[in-house]
């Protein structure tokens, strides 16, 4: 490790590198050196390094307090906790695909969140990949296209959960889920609405459940190709309705949603088909409309 002295032989575009954009540990006495330096790059180095150190407290912070929910269980005895999450409940084609992580206790990454919230499909992938490193364990589970149509998208959403749960390697004895509950399942359970935003299991798995289906249409483009699938990822853009229009509607397009039925010729699906209690709950239709908003901006 470099002493003090040798440190501030170095350019400042070389001590900037090395402490805000590769945040290496900055050692004792630089930041003072630093401060009062007469040259103004010098200063102004020294001030972004504690811009770094207020970012830094701020992000632990947002990690602890995205880790409430799992101390309060850890602190009641449950040791292996998985959070659950979907996506792809808004697209008019491909699966829905669920993620469940079971999450080292205490486990903090900087700039896990709602997969929704960010925005850069590549730092997504960074953190999925992390996460798969780091997790205990954890799984996907897929609804396909037919189930969708067959049981309607909240429901083929809860069988994507189910399975994700089912394909963990260590089972939870408790299990924290976006927004609702997971059916015909023994273990313990909370459903937290929003939860993808404030529980760092279900972050996670929203994370690997995102980019695991993203990863899924960019096949499915090589299959299936002038519909535009890699960009839009089947989600209802206006170059995906375009290309529905023009082309019709391919195997992997949901046929129980109106823009595709439109597209085929069809008549709506009339609501009495579905039971009542199949109907998309208010707190699922908004989950419905940000995750179409996240889906077009990637």
């Amino acid at each position: 490790m470099l002493s003090l002295e040798d440190l501030l032989k170095k350019s400042i575009p070389e001590l900037s590198d090395r402490f805000v954009e590769r945040r290496r540990p900055v050692p004792k006495g630089l930041l003072e050196a630093l401060s009062t330096d007469p040259r103004q790059g010098a200063q102004q180095l020294a001030k972004r390094i504690r811009e770094r150190y207020r970012s830094n407290r701020a992000e632990g912070q947002r990690l602890h307090n995205l880790l409430r929910f799992e101390i309060e269980l850890w602190a009641d005895g449950y040791n292996v906790i998985a959070g659950v999450d979907e996506a792809g409940m808004a697209p008019l084609a491909g699966p829905v695909v669920a993620g469940a992580v079971v999450l080292p206790q205490n486990y903090k990454l900087r700039g896990l969140n709602d997969s929704k919230k960010i925005l850069d499909p590549e730092r997504r992938d960074e953190l999925a990949l992390q996460i798969k490193q780091d997790a205990v364990c954890w799984s996907v589970g897929f609804a396909e296209v037919e189930e969708i149509d067959k049981i309607n998208i909240y429901h083929a959403g809860l069988l994507a959960m189910q399975r994700a749960v089912i394909g963990l390697t260590s089972q939870p004895d408790f299990i924290l889920v976006d927004a609702r509950k997971i059916p015909n399942c023994a273990t313990p359970q909370r459903g937290i609405i929003r939860g993808d935003a404030l529980s760092a299991s279900i972050a996670a798995a929203s994370i690997i459940a995102k980019t695991t289906r993203d990863a899924h249409m960019l096949e499915l483009d090589g299959v299936y190709s002038g519909y535009g699938l890699a960009s839009h990822k089947g989600y209802p853009t206006p170059e995906h309705c375009r290309a529905l229009k023009e082309l019709g509607a391919l195997p992997i397009h949901r046929r129980s949603f109106a823009r595709v039925r439109e597209a085929l010729g069809l008549d709506p699906i009339q609501a009495e088909l579905f039971d009542t209690d199949a109907s998309i709950p208010s707190d699922v239709v908004a989950e419905l409309v940000a995750e179409m908003s996240a889906g077009q901006g990637s």
